[in-house]
């Protein structure tokens, strides 16, 4: 029987609130884009505005979605299996959204030469590898598993 660890209770608590903070955040930033602070040339309107305008609630909107794929992944840890097909296809579709992601910020940084776009692809680039490798040993794992409920 599994129990939940202090770790995966604080894990899930901050995937939690990550995710709805970031719905606020989406929420919100064609908005914060227009503060003077903020201001992205022409004072909040015009081209540019609307381009990174997009480029932000497209990696936000696919950022929830990564959040929502491990708040899936949590249930079915929570319920003390967590080798499941289910979960296989959570981390496939994490990997592609982030290299979505990456692909979104490789046309931003074409655009601005910005370094903070090249740390976001290098970043969105290792997790999207890092999500197909883990989503390929939990597929190992998943046959493992099954052919050892034959076995016995």
């Amino acid at each position: 029987m599994y129990k939940n660890s202090f770790v995966h209770v604080l894990t899930k608590i901050t995937v939690d609130v990550m995710f709805y903070s970031g719905i606020i955040c989406c929420i919100a930033v064609p908005f914060v884009l227009r503060l003077p602070m903020f201001s992205v040339h022409e004072g909040g309107s015009g081209p540019y505005y609307l381009f990174i305008c997009a480029v932000l609630e497209l990696c936000g909107v696919l950022c929830l979605y990564i959040l929502w794929q491990l708040r899936k992944i949590f249930k079915t840890l929570s319920g003390g299996n967590p080798f499941v097909i289910e979960n296989v296809n959570c981390l496939r579709k994490c990997g592609v959204a982030s290299f979505i992601i990456a692909l979104v910020f490789v046309i931003d940084f074409l655009n601005f030469m910005l370094i903070t776009a090249f740390i976001m692809i290098v970043i969105f680039t290792v997790l999207g590898l890092f999500s197909l490798t883990l989503k390929d040993v939990f597929k190992q794992a998943i046959a493992y598993k099954e052919e050892n409920d034959w076995t016995v």
